[in-house]
């Protein structure tokens, strides 16, 4: 993205220290089931697991995860085989707890503290793989800007996959005191410059026993699936597919939703509502393509 104004870096300090807060909180929650991570040397985590099959055999490729949070998903392509993985995430104390996680378990993985934008002047090399999920894009202001820097990250022929929750969903308030059981449209669905600003002290983990969060304050964008899209096309990338379910990772409203299979979904009528999408994408190999290398920003 350009330039930050002051206002930008501000929004970015604000959610660094929200997620600086909310490590801990996740942690303390026993977030992505990390004590049976560190216990089953063969163990991922279950948000992986449903899309492994998506990348093949990892075996000697090198990985990227960004926006990796606390490294659970990011131990798995270790795991798997991956040759080189690398974390990134603008959260440090994020950072601090993936460290101690994968020395734990006893696996070698790259940490670097970097703002997504920042990430392609912040690591070395290019990547078979690029990853990002779940609960990312809502973070980001500028979906174009991402784009860029996925493609800059891949080496030509190199997969890009994303998981996330539906820009539709987002749009969607909690239920009113008034009307209970009706779900109303109120935030945006397409990009706009000013983000939604919210002052939370809790997360969407359950952690009854952990302090609450003290940077409260956190900003969030939402991005069509048709931003989305064009903005990888733009940037270089070619579709391969796009996955749109009724299932979240996380129960928003415990009186409309019910859980299959630890994912959930609306109790009637889930067919009404896009809980996530998945897009799997590629950069062409330019021996194929006659194409020129993708721009690094």
């Amino acid at each position: 993205m350009p330039e930050r104004t002051p206002q930008q870096r501000g929004w970015f300090a604000d959610n660094e220290a929200n997620w600086d807060d909310r490590a801990d909180f996740h942690m303390a929650g026993g977030y992505g089931g990390v004590e049976d991570l560190v216990a089953d040397p063969s163990a991922i985590s279950e948000q992986l697991a449903q899309d492994i099959h998506h990348f093949g055999d990892l075996g000697g490729r090198d990985v990227i995860h960004l926006q990796c949070h606390v490294g659970t998903d990011t131990l798995g392509f270790s795991r798997l085989g991956a040759r080189r993985v690398v974390g990134v995430d603008l959260s440090e104390n994020s950072l601090a707890h993936a460290r101690r996680l994968a020395g734990a378990a006893g696996v070698d993985i790259e940490y670097v503290h970097s703002n997504v934008y920042d990430a392609r002047e912040a690591v070395e090399g290019h990547f078979d793989l690029v990853h990002t999920s779940l609960g990312v894009l809502c973070w980001l202001p500028d979906i174009a800007g991402w784009a860029r820097v996925v493609a800059s990250l891949l080496a030509p022929g190199g997969t890009f996959f994303i998981r996330d929750d539906h820009p539709m969903f987002m749009t969607v308030a909690d239920p009113r005191e008034d009307l209970p059981g009706v779900l109303s449209i109120e935030y945006p669905y397409f990009e706009v410059e000013e983000p939604s600003t919210w002052e939370d002290d809790g997360s969407y983990v359950e952690a009854p026993d952990a302090p609450r969060i003290r940077h409260t304050r956190n900003h969030q964008w939402n991005h069509s699936l048709g931003e989305i899209l064009t903005s990888l096309i733009q940037a270089g990338l070619v579709i391969d597919s796009v996955e749109e379910t009724p299932y979240s990772a996380w129960c928003p409203w415990p009186e409309l939703m019910v859980q299959e299979e630890g994912r959930w979904r609306l109790r009637d009528d889930p067919a009404r509502l896009p809980l996530q999408f998945a897009i799997k994408a590629h950069r062409a190999a330019e021996a194929d393509t006659g194409t020129t290398p993708v721009p690094t920003a």
